[in-house]
């Protein structure tokens, strides 16, 4: 697009820039046959605002900006700036709370007329009227003030209203790992008769997420090296009768885990149990992912019966609100209590910082208080031994 400074007409439909009496600069170009104007302080900001309009057009999704409603623009938004760029459960996600939340409250007003207190009460309603927790409304405030980024790069809008908005505060909920003895009392209520025992089991040791070890496949099994690699999870499609598929981990981490040697002892016998199946069923072995959780005929785990079951064997040792991702920090726990570095949890658990596995699990159980006591007694006799005999 050519672009001509001062009062100078550019050719026919390319558009012009000019410098007003109060210094800002005025851009006019043609947008779907009517000549539109675009304002800026600097004359740079006023090009990129002509440029982005016209792509906008020519891509057949440029709106103008009194007509369009914050509901048009979270459809096109979705459509058009997210679906192609995120994992189909994000996206999935996405349109849920736009659907269920934003769109009924806010759907109807015009985007230009969009302001704070709006998106304030807004907020304020789904935690007062809603019911909906603070850790949601950050959800829903995520995915909006993203939609109203793109809004002002496109200079639909001047600015973004969700950014002056406060949220609730999130407090953080205390996390419920296995104790020692409640971890006895799993173990043994599994030991006979349990079709999910192996998968429990492992799920302890290594600290993996329901969907990781659901997803986990026999090419991240190395038992030459001891170690897993944990690359994939076992998802659902958000819809109703959605289908299972084969995703990314979280954050679309890698992460490879050495766990003790007894996790490998249980994942051979697991194989070996699955070679036994495949050649009776023949033909009808259904494992196509390969995976290593699988039922009698290579059928893919169901995370719904897993946790079904899961939540059985844990009311049977008193733990009725025990949750499967419990099982995951009851690992870190005893990891930290038996000694691991945090940096070493981290990795093992694919945090994508140590400061958030400090975060979650930095608080100092009465064992881990008592061993560090004892070693401090240890190293103060090694270096002083005729101290302090009371």
């Amino acid at each position: 697009m050519k672009l001509v400074q001062s009062n100078k007409r550019a050719a026919k439909g390319q558009g012009s820039i000019r410098q007003r009496a109060d210094g800002t600069f005025e851009g006019r170009t043609t947008i779907n046959g009517e000549r539109k104007s675009f304002y800026g302080e600097k004359q740079s900001d006023v090009v990129k605002a002509m440029r982005t309009a016209k792509k906008s057009a020519d891509d057949g999704v440029y709106f103008e900006p009194t007509r369009l409603t914050v509901g048009k623009w979270l459809e096109t938004w979705i459509n058009e700036y997210v679906a192609s760029s995120v994992k189909p459960l994000t996206l999935a996600a996405y349109q849920s709370q736009i659907r269920t939340n934003i769109s009924p409250a806010l759907g109807k007003l015009k985007l230009s007329a969009l302001n704070a207190t709006q998106i304030q009460k807004f907020y304020n309603d789904l935690t007062r009227v809603n019911g909906l927790s603070a850790k949601t409304v950050k959800n829903v405030h995520g995915i909006l003030h993203k939609a109203l980024v793109k809004a002002v790069e496109l200079r639909y809008i001047g600015y973004n209203p969700a950014d002056a908005c406060t949220l609730p505060r999130i407090e953080k909920k205390e996390i419920q790992p296995l104790t020692e003895a409640e971890m006895k009392a799993f173990l043994a209520a599994i030991s006979e008769g349990e079709r999910f025992k192996d998968l429990f089991t492992v799920a302890l040791f290594t600290g993996m997420r329901e969907g990781e070890i659901c997803g986990l496949s026999w090419d991240s099994v190395d038992f030459e090296n001891g170690t897993i690699t944990v690359r994939q999870q076992l998802q659902r499609e958000k819809i109703k009768g959605g289908s299972f598929y084969i995703a990314s981990t979280k954050n679309d981490k890698i992460r490879k885990n050495t766990p003790a040697p007894f996790v490998m002892t249980i994942l051979k016998e697991v194989k070996r149990k699955q070679a036994e199946n495949r050649l009776k069923v023949g033909r009808a072995w259904a494992n196509k992912w390969d995976l290593v959780f699988v039922d009698e005929i290579g059928n893919h785990m169901f995370p719904d019966t897993v946790l079904g079951r899961f939540k059985r064997v844990a009311a049977k040792i008193g733990k009725p609100e025990a949750r499967f991702h419990d099982l995951r920090h009851t690992y870190a726990v005893t990891a930290l209590q038996e000694g691991d570095d945090i940096k070493t949890v981290q990795v093992n658990l694919g945090h994508a910082t140590a400061s958030f596995t400090l975060d979650v699990y930095g608080h100092v159980s009465e064992k881990m208080r008592n061993d560090s006591a004892a070693r401090m007694e240890n190293f103060i006799k090694s270096i002083s031994p005729n101290s302090y005999k009371g």
